[in-house]
């Protein structure tokens, strides 16, 4: 039984489903870890590992005992993987290390045991009578048999009760079998999951626990554990596609001279190349029902590759259609869907069918994303509906499905950062990969470079754009801390963390300061397209920024304070005054952030053609942007940042490397390496002296699975 009473360390009453020790609350009722009333991001099988410890705390755990708990076997294909990813992922959740453990131990040869303090004094859960006609148990529960078999009948019935109210007054259309549950949990990236025709196996890409995005190619039974590695040259890409026949499996690969289009036997064999697409790659691949074409992304466009006879096609483009991804060839053969770029600011996508007996592609939908793409599209088995995974703002995806006949969105209830899902061919399933990583704030010196750099915020969830205040006190920055991306602030050091944003200005990013240092302007996309507010940060009351522009994001100040720079989604850089009004076009070409020169004379942007290239516009003769000379193109465009000498800059060619480009003398300097790649944004002290970067201190991928999808 769990928290039974028969072990010393957890009596009077601490068998209720909530366990609390140190600054940590484990609730089993909504299998939910918090930390100082704030919930903590664990995956369902670290969360039965760190509950099963906590029901024997003091006590060794042996190995084979986790093993049966978690697998319900004494064996397992990659185990000892996953056990350790599993460890892993509790110790970065509680902020525990395994050389000097706090909470949870590992005994070599034997086994684990929790030696933290449990608390005694939370509240019991009120005994609820049993619900008459609740259904079964959802499928994700199913996977708990020792922790969920060993509560008591009482706590049972509320979790059931509970979890059927919420079913209940949520999605109407989801019912309690639908509740996703993990198909993998290894150490890692799993991604790109695709079923087999008869839906009894699935094919995903998996990196082994590196950390490097490389992968390679696999094969698992849907009912058991089962591993077949088909490939042995790790790379990006590879996602695959089925033959209609089940018996190959084509992947794009994404490796210079070796990228191409290949294809495997299911069972395992050697690989083929069909096509050779050099410094090509990425942006999926599908397999039409009728075996003949295989359709992929060429030069930024959807091409088909004749199976037969290995020559390709262009299909029918929109005209406003620059570039295209993810085909999907709908269950019937008559349709191919794909993603088309609408817009070089990369916030709207348009989601079209090419109808395969002839004629020009059809646009299904508009959708708005953000700072990222759609990661993915799939076909329900009716072909009635798409479902597509969408981003608001970066990395903040969600799983939607899209009506076919009139193009309208639904969010759907599951698939909180859920990105390539795949829908069985029998029509009974849907899989997508869950994405997390953790983003921590970091300093450097850059007056002693040689001096370690200092993680001044950490967080088991994402940050991004710092910046530091003109006067030097401050530190703002965006964060999903929350649950969803909003503004914060903290002082210097990274400590007194205040919320900017509001509930109207919420999915928000890009915090830009005043030159008072008393402001804060934004974007935030809660309304449903970009926007931008400004808070004055002793009332922290965001009010919105009103322009002639309807769409407006990646603001920054004029050093006078006089003026807000920022990007449209017409495609232009523009300013306007600082207390809003008629906004007036500074560029002739599209761009993204926009930051003044220190003189005042000129705005640096980035050019959205590729997302990399910096370009300069002079205030005194607006219209006409130039090419930064000698400047390198930028791992992202959010990674520079203007100081009066020069530019700090990730370059595109080493994403763990910072450089500065000098203006005196058109060269770059190497500055300082980092551990891990720098995910969004720079700024630089005002004396000069302190860099701030953010860094993936943490990042997985696993598969989720939902039976009985409908």
């Amino acid at each position: 039984m769990l928290f039974s009473t028969r072990k010393s360390e957890l009596t009077n009453g601490v068998n209720s489903p909530r366990v609390a020790f140190d600054h940590f609350e484990l609730d089993l009722r909504s299998g939910e870890l918090r930390k100082d009333g704030r919930k903590i991001r664990l995956q369902p099988q670290p969360f039965q590992f760190l509950a099963l410890l906590i029901e024997q705390a003091g006590e060794v755990v042996a190995h084979d005992e986790v093993c049966r708990a978690l697998w319900q076997t004494e064996t397992f294909v990659d185990f000892d993987h996953s056990m350790a990813a599993a460890l892993n992922k509790i110790r970065e959740a509680l902020g525990d290390s395994a050389e000097h453990p706090r909470f949870v131990e590992t005994l070599p040869r034997r086994g684990y045991r929790f030696i933290g303090q449990i608390r005694r004094d939370l509240p019991a859960l009120v005994a609820l009578p049993r619900s008459q006609g609740v259904p079964r148990l959802n499928t994700w529960l199913a996977r708990w048999p020792r922790i969920v078999g060993g509560i008591s009948i009482t706590v049972l019935a509320i979790l059931v009760t509970l979890g059927w109210k919420i079913m209940r007054d949520g999605d109407a259309t989801l019912s309690v079998s639908e509740a996703p549950i993990p198909f993998t949990d290894y150490p890692g990236f799993e991604s790109c999951p695709a079923f087999s025709p008869d839906g009894t196996r699935m094919a995903f890409t998996w990196n082994g626990g590196s950390e490097s995005r490389a992968a390679d190619l696999y094969v698992r039974t849907i009912k058991n554990e089962n591993l077949l590695r088909l490939t042995k040259h790790a790379s990006e890409g590879n996602c695959p596609t089925w033959s209609p026949d089940g018996a190959e499996i084509a992947f794009s690969r994404f490796d210079g001279p070796d990228s191409g289009i290949y294809v495997v036997p299911a069972l395992g064999g050697g690989e083929k190349r069909l096509l050779s697409t050099p410094n090509q790659g990425g942006g999926g691949i599908s397999w039409s029902p009728d075996e003949k074409w295989i359709a992929y992304v060429g030069d930024g466009k959807l091409q088909l590759l004749s199976v037969e006879t290995l020559e390709t096609r262009q299909i029918p483009h929109p005209e406003n259609c620059p570039g295209e991804r993810q085909p999907a060839f709908s269950h019937s053969g008559r349709w191919l869907a794909y993603v088309c770029l609408l817009k070089a600011n990369d916030n709207e996508m348009g989601l079209y069918a090419l109808p395969l007996s002839g004629g020009d592609p059809k646009l299904i939908s508009r959708v708005a994303t953000g700072w990222n793409l759609l990661l993915g599209i799939a076909w329900t088995i009716d072909d009635k509906r798409l479902i597509l995974s969408r981003p608001h703002i970066g990395d903040d995806f969600e799983l939607d499905e899209v009506t076919f006949a009139d193009g309208s969105i639904r969010k759907l209830s599951f698939g909180q950062n859920g990105v390539c899902p795949t829908v069985s061919p029998k029509g009974d399933r849907l899989a997508y990969s869950v994405y997390s990583q953790y983003v921590d704030l970091w300093r450097k010196d850059l007056i002693h470079p040689d001096t370690p750099a200092v993680k001044l915020i950490g967080s088991t969830y994402e940050q991004g754009s710092p910046q530091y205040s003109p006067d030097g006190k401050y530190i703002a920055f965006a964060s999903n801390r929350g649950g969803i991306w909003e503004i914060w602030m903290s002082d210097v050091n990274g400590t007194q963390l205040v919320k900017l944003s509001d509930s109207k200005s919420s999915k928000s990013g890009s915090p830009r300061w005043s030159p008072d240092s008393q402001k804060v302007a934004f974007d935030s996309r809660q309304s449903g397209h970009p926007e931008i507010y400004v808070t004055d940060i002793t009332e922290r009351l965001p009010r919105k920024l009103v322009s002639n522009l309807a769409e407006v994001m990646t603001p920054s100040w004029s050093h006078d304070g006089k003026f807000l720079y920022f990007q449209s989604s017409s495609e232009g850089i523009f300013r306007c005054p600082s207390g809003g009004g008629d906004a007036v076009s500074l560029s002739s070409e599209p761009g993204s952030y926009p930051f003044e020169s220190y003189d005042g004379e000129n705005v640096y942007f980035i050019s959205p053609a590729d997302g990399r290239t910096l370009h300069m516009v002079s205030l005194k003769h607006i219209g006409t942007a130039s090419e930064v000379k000698g400047m390198p193109s930028l791992n992202d465009r959010s990674h520079y940042t203007i100081v009066p000498k020069g530019i700090y800059f990730v370059p595109a060619e080493d994403s763990k490397s910072i450089r500065f480009f000098d203006f005196a003398t058109g060269r770059v300097h190497p500055v300082f390496q980092l551990s891990k790649e720098n995910m969004n944004g720079l700024s630089v002290s005002p004396d000069g002296r302190w860099i701030l970067y953010t860094q993936v201190s943490g990042e997985n991928a696993d598969i989720m699975l939902v039976e009985h999808f409908h």
